[in-house]
């Protein structure tokens, strides 16, 4: 049964440079590594499909063009593979294909994810929108984060962070919440910090990349002035809205990898083939 969603687009900041895979992300989009058989930005559209979500839009960059070519038809290796045991193969991004629309905008200079987001708001209007990071992945036995996050927004109606618990040594790696519990797992956000030392940071529960955002957002980032490393943070626009009383965050069920960084990558390559995800 098909889930629905009152958010129906989902963006995906994929114009970042990946450095910390060099050399392979030299020519390589970080957002196409695999893990198995699948790149790491196919996970996350399937994950915004099964959340109610058909309408994908991708900021890109310089020599990404990989992700565009991926979520089209290839017509002559179709072809070739027309009526072989291979031709399953395809059936999944088929899938995708034909059940999503893709747009995509070019983020022409690297100004912070918060930048990546606006650089998205031609392709999203006046709507909330769901935001993923490819390169965390999150995998579950049932409801994927972001639908759980999509159930949440139906009832708080404002943007909303998935945050999980990390050791307090690592928050200079993340943004950071500080907030009240107003469910088990569900805090109403008072304070948010990006990449605070372990000493400054307020508690040890770090946001990863799932978002959901309502439109205002972009008239917030527009204000916000360069943090953290220089760049426009998302942070410190959420903590805008946050300070109305309108961020939710939400300790997810699942498990998050973080692909971004090669420990990660290799334990969810190693533990998605051991459960038999192919």
């Amino acid at each position: 049964m098909k889930k629905t969603s009152p958010i129906s687009v989902c963006l995906f900041p994929a114009a970042g440079y990946g450095t910390r895979f060099l050399p392979v992300t030299k020519a390589m989009p970080k957002e196409m590594l695999p893990v198995l058989t699948k790149p790491l930005i196919q996970y996350g559209v399937e994950e915004a499909m099964d959340a109610g979500m058909n309408t994908m839009a991708i900021v890109t960059g310089r020599g990404k063009r990989a992700i565009e070519d991926h979520f089209d038809v290839s017509y002559e290796l179709e072809h070739q593979i027309k009526g072989t045991s291979k031709e399953k193969m395809l059936a999944d991004i088929r899938h995708i294909i034909d059940k999503c629309t893709f747009s995509y905008t070019r983020q022409i200079e690297m100004k912070g994810l918060g930048h990546a987001i606006l650089t998205g708001e031609t392709l999203i209007g006046n709507q909330p929108f769901a935001v993923i990071l490819a390169d965390d992945l999150c995998v579950n036995e049932s409801d994927g984060v972001l639908s759980q996050m999509v159930e949440l927004y139906k009832k708080y109606q404002c943007s909303i962070v998935a945050i999980e618990e990390i050791d307090p040594s690592q928050t200079d790696k993340y943004g950071v919440i500080a907030g009240e519990e107003i469910e088990s797992g569900i805090y109403r956000v008072t304070n948010m910090v990006e990449k605070p030392s372990p000493q400054d940071a307020p508690t040890n529960l770090a946001i990863i990349g799932r978002y959901i955002l309502t439109p205002d957002i972009f008239d917030i980032i527009r204000t916000t002035k360069p943090g953290k490393g220089g760049e426009i943070q998302i942070t410190d626009a959420l903590l805008e809205q946050a300070k109305a009383g309108k961020v939710i965050a939400y300790k997810f069920h699942g498990k998050r990898y973080d692909c971004g960084s090669i420990d990660g990558y290799v334990q969810a390559t190693i533990e998605l083939y051991q459960k038999g995800v192919l």
